[in-house]
């Protein structure tokens, strides 16, 4: 499980899938100020898709992980983006490439979900935390940075410039 790995840098081997919901709470530093991040594991299964819409409320960023071993879940990833935008339209998304373990000469392969939506794409291993806390670029290495911590950075910024009504009434409110 990719979350369980980069929160709490320990893994399970023989992990099964997420099942439903998962929840992490996180806290990071970001500009000097500490945050507090609610992490919700959703389960890409189709038959947890009537839950999804509740997930998005408040959302501030979305990883969206596919299994390069499972190609139904890569081709799921049109449904999920078009859901996601359908509910949260501004927020920033990732893309990942989990189990590159299992063959990592996928890496070499091209990805085009990623770049038709301009979105960052990242290849990872949750099993053996391949580019987890390290992550590499789909471009090229970029070792400063971590999956996890790009997506609190860029939820952080989109939440503080948000234009979205509700965000504006929950920061009045904090």
């Amino acid at each position: 499980r990719l979350s369980v790995r980069s929160l709490t840098r320990r893994s399970r081997p023989q992990q099964l899938s997420t099942f439903a919901l998962t929840l992490y709470q996180h806290r990071a530093r970001v500009g000097g100020q500490e945050v507090r991040v609610d992490f919700w594991d959703t389960a890409g299964q189709e038959r947890f898709r009537s839950m999804h819409a509740s997930y998005y409320h408040q959302a501030h960023a979305c990883i969206m992980v596919f299994d390069v071993q499972r190609k139904v879940t890569y081709k799921n990833l049109n449904s999920w983006y078009k859901e996601l935008r359908e509910f949260r339209p501004e927020i920033p998304c990732i893309v990942v490439a989990n189990k590159i373990d299992a063959d990592m000469k996928v890496t070499q392969k091209s990805f085009n979900f990623a770049r038709k939506f301009s979105l960052p794409f990242y290849f990872v291993s949750a099993a053996d935390g391949t580019n987890v806390v390290k992550v590499r670029w789909a471009d090229g290495p970029c070792p400063s940075h971590q999956l996890f911590n790009d997506a609190i950075r860029l939820a952080v910024a989109y939440k503080q410039h948000s234009g979205d009504f509700m965000d504006e009434v929950l920061r009045e409110l904090e």
